[in-house]
This record gives structure tokens, sequence and C-alpha cells, in this order.
């Protein structure tokens, strides 16, 4: 038996929905238009002048490959030009997109998407094939995809992602052109977010086919979603104009999107102020810090909260930051409250674990911040089982922007202060600083973590063992894993949570990480722009954004 679900009603999430005031005015002005309604024209929206948003990345995009896609400014590319089975309303809710209904078998395991009829940017028509093929391309050990592991809820994913199965076990299966069958591990209450997500989106197999880099130039990237490419000059520009092929193109009032990719956040506010930028600063890039306290204090502004960790992962596998004493000291000798009120300063909360505070599971945490004589204690264990008198200087990888760079300072300064520690600072390009994490060409490097989902397996999943796509610390727990798999049996919630309470004292124990700050995002706006989508999970869409008169 099927039973039909009600996608624009929402799921009932494991660990609460996100904080109310995501919901509200914190720049999401235009609530979105669930698919099947009208929308009638906005008074005084712009009828005649060319619909033209600009904005910027801060840096070049990764790529512009769903499947591939793994940060930010990626995503916000993404999600611009693709579509899913379903998609994120303002509360992080997931309604139908291209799938137009959904049922769900009576043991919550087979999940059937119907897909409404609905085109590529080139004109092909958009199949369940394509997103067959797509997942399957994302778990293929030969295709590099950092996000393999989000699949793992579909039966057989894991294996094949290890190459322990054949590709055709996997539990997707295109019933014909209109229908998705998807049968899953587990029950997995979240998991019409997850298809929301850009690593579940389709990509047009014929295309990928023919050019294996087709998602690197404006002229070969095919998409289906609001918006398509038309232009990449890389290091420069992207210009992304509406696509006339998109199923839902007539709530998609942007004619064009422009994306700038400038590094100096002065350079991006200055522009912002001379008008030649519609939006400056989070989710798209960054504000001055030194700019922030007058933007707040003239009410322009926006301060939104967001289920995003703000981190320092260290790299485990050599040097001195294999032990895990010389870890813990580092951790604890930061200052958090001191960076929160004098460099973020827009409520940003110090957070002493590493889950975000809206799925937070042990709200005191797992130590003390600012524990400095803990810390000087852990540091003279660590050497003295290392045989070294002193430490020898530590590097401190960061991705070039004015908020980071004054982080790592203070924190370059209270390690000087607190435990004598001489620490080098690295600033690198977005793009090579993921590479060289990645890698595990680094000793301690900066890094945000904006959630999938909202539930704390997102955050925990990331470091099941040394080779999922996102762990880049080299660390990995056999009882952290077990846990991990024993959550995913778990259907008494309470239950759950305590387990997934044990694997976090695990890894807190072990701290391959130093956990700074839950985060906030923060923008401002030309007072013109409306209809922008931030969610509680800290994703843009613009699908719905205008320009008004």
């Amino acid at each position: 038996m099927k039973k039909k679900i009600s996608i624009l009603a929402g799921l009932v999430l494991l660990v609460g929905t996100i904080l109310a005031g995501c919901s509200g005015g914190g720049g999401q002005t235009t609530a979105p238009v669930q698919p099947g309604e009208s929308k009638q024209e906005t008074p005084g929206a712009s009828s005649g002048a060319e619909q033209l948003f600009r904005a910027n990345l801060t840096s070049e995009p990764s790529t512009a490959d769903p499947g591939l896609a793994k940060d930010a400014t990626s995503g916000a590319v993404v999600r611009a030009t693709f579509d899913g089975l379903t998609r994120l309303d303002a509360n992080s809710k997931p309604m139908n997109s291209v799938a137009s209904d959904v049922k769900l078998s009576d043991d919550n395991l087979v999940y059937t998407f119907t897909l409404r009829e609905s085109k590529w940017s080139n004109g092909d028509p958009v199949t369940a094939h394509d997103f067959e093929f797509a997942w399957k391309r994302v778990l293929d050990p030969q295709f590099g995809a950092e996000y393999a592991y989000q699949l793992y809820y579909i039966k057989n994913a894991e294996k094949v992602h290890k190459g322990e199965v054949s590709a055709d076990e996997l539990g997707v299966k295109a019933l014909d052109d209109h229908t998705l069958e998807v049968t899953l591990e587990n029950p997995t209450p979240f998991f019409l977010q997850l298809t929301a997500f850009y690593t579940y989106f389709p990509v047009n197999k014929k295309v990928v086919e023919a050019d294996p880099k087709w998602a690197m130039e404006a002229a070969t990237h095919v998409s289906n979603g609001p918006f398509k490419m038309t232009t990449w000059e890389h290091k420069s520009k992207i210009i992304l104009e509406k696509n006339e092929h998109y199923w839902d193109k007539d709530v998609v009032k942007l004619d064009k999107i422009e994306f700038a990719m400038i590094e100096d956040d002065n350079t991006a506010l200055s522009m912002f102020e001379n008008g030649e930028l519609d939006w400056a600063g989070q989710p798209l890039g960054g504000l001055p810090v030194d700019a922030v306290p007058a933007l707040k204090e003239s009410g322009k502004l926006v301060i939104h909260p967001k289920a995003t960790m703000y981190w320092y992962k260290m790299n485990t596998t050599k040097g001195p930051l294999a032990n895990v004493k010389i870890r813990k000291a580092l951790s604890l000798a930061v200052n958090r409250q001191e960076i929160v009120d004098n460099i973020t300063q827009v409520g940003q909360v110090p957070t002493m674990g590493m889950l975000p505070q809206a799925m937070i599971i042990k709200k005191e945490g797992y130590f003390k911040d600012n524990d400095v004589e803990t810390a000087k204690q852990l540091l003279a264990e660590g050497l003295q089982e290392l045989n070294l008198k002193q430490l020898p200087t530590i590097t401190l990888s960061y991705n070039t922007t004015d908020r980071h760079k004054k982080i790592a300072e203070a924190i370059q300064d209270q390690w000087k202060k607190s435990l004598g520690i001489d620490v080098k600072l690295m600033n690198k390009e977005f793009k090579v600083h993921l590479d060289d994490m990645h890698q595990l060409n680094y000793e301690i490097a900066r890094i945000g973590w904006n959630a999938d989902f909202n539930d704390p397996i997102n955050y925990l999943e990331m470091f099941r063992d040394q080779n999922t796509g996102n762990n880049d610390t080299g660390w990995e727990n056999e009882r952290y894993k077990e846990l991990l798999k024993q959550s995913a049996l778990e259907n008494d919630p309470e239950k759950r949570n305590q387990i997934l309470a044990e694997a976090e004292a695990i890894f807190m124990e072990d701290m391959p990480l130093i956990p700074l700050f839950t985060d906030v995002d923060i923008w401002v706006q030309n007072d013109k722009v409306k209809g922008v989508q931030v969610d509680g999970l800290g994703f843009i869409d613009l699908k719905w954004a205008e320009i008004t008169q």
C-alpha cells in the first residue's frame, strides 16, 4: 500500500524546527509560491525595465555541477540553475518541485515520485532516468563526489559507493519517464529535505556523457532550474538569465543575475553603496568586520539566524596535532566570547560542541570557554608525550575574507599570550583552500558548515570515517561509526538522541576540530530587492526574487 505525502504541510523534524525568526523579517520579504498556486502581480513591480539582480560571490565557484558542489559559493550557483524533486521553502520545509506528487509505502521505505512535464535549458525533457543517472553518477567511486555519503540513506548506496555491489543494486529505479521509485535502507523522516539538496539534483545524461567538463563553462552548461548560465568569465563574473524552459517560469521575476567575484569585502561594500551591487554580505559573500557596527546602528544590516557552525579543523594525521592533548589545549585556550563580542558582533553564540544551537544535544558543551589553566596543563602533557620542549610553529590557513582574517589574527594572539605558541597565518583562494584541506595539506584550517537538513546526523555523519568526503581531518573511530549505524535503525527519537549524544561525546573527546561559534548570516540589500529567500539553514534561493520600482 502507498500513502500520499503532503509535502507542503512539511515534515516533523526530529530535533525541532529552526528558530521562528528565520521565517520572519530577516530579508525574506516575499513568501514562496507553492506549485499549483497562482501569483498576482506585486503592486509596484517593475514592468518595463530589465529585472537585474547583482551580487558578489567573493570567489570563483569550484564547480557548477550539482554532483560535485561542496561549498556555499558553488551551491548558490547550482541552486539558481537547477531544481530537484523537492525545493525548500522559507521555513526549510520541502515542497513539490520537479515532482508533482509523492507517495510513501506503509513501511516508510519506498518513495514513489511522479514527475511533472519539465525541460532542460536546451529543450530536452527532464525524466526520471535523469535522476537515476545522476544519483548513480554521484555514487560512482571513480567520480569523486565528496557529498556521496548524503545518498547513503538509499538502499545499497554505501555499498555502491565503496565498490562492493553493482550500481544496478541501488534502490533507485526509473519505472518510466515520469515515475521514480526510491527504496531506502531505513525510514528517514527528513528524506524529502534531502531531495531538495543539490547532490540529489538531476543532470542531463546526454550532455554529461558528451563532455566531462560540461559544468565548467557557460557554453556547455545545461540545467533545469529557474535560471540558466550564459556567461562565466573565470575569477571575474558569472551571468545567469531566466530559463525560458523552466516548468515554473511564470513565478520567476528576475531576467538576469550578475555574480561578481570580488575577494575584498571593503570593495564589495563600496560597490553596494555606489549602487553597483544590490546585495553585499552572506550567504553570497562577506562584509568588512569594521563596517558591521555602523551598518547595524543604521538599521541597514539584516541579521539572520542559521544552523551553521564556524570551526577550525585540525589535521590529525601528522605532526604535533596528531596528539589529542595538543588539540585539546588549542581548543580550550580560545576565548570565543571575546571573538563574538569584539569581531563578529552580531549575535553569534560561542559553542563548545560540534553542533549548532538549533540542533544542540549537550547544551552546556564539552569544555569551558577560555579555560587557559587546563589548556596549559594539557599542552605540557602533550609535549612530554611527544618528547618536545616547545611546540613548533603551527600554520593556520583560511580563505580570503576580512572576517576570517581578523578571527585568525585574534586566535593567533590568544594562543601566543596564553600558551606561548607561535602561529603562522596563511590565506588562500577558496578553491585552493578547500582542495588543500581535502588533500590533508594543512595543519589547522578554517571552515564553516551549513546544515543541509535540520538534524544532528548531518554533522555527525561527516566524520564517519577518513574517506567521508567532507571529513578532511584524517580522524575516525570504530565506536563512533557503530553508533551512527545504530542511530539509523532507532525509531524512538529520545533513544536516537541518546545514541547521537554518545557519538558526539566520543568526537569531542578526540577533538579533531575546534568549535568556535554558531553563526548567523548578515547582509545589506537594495530596498528594491524583494523575495530573496534565505532559510534557517543558510541557503539562498533567488527563484522568487524581484526588483521593484
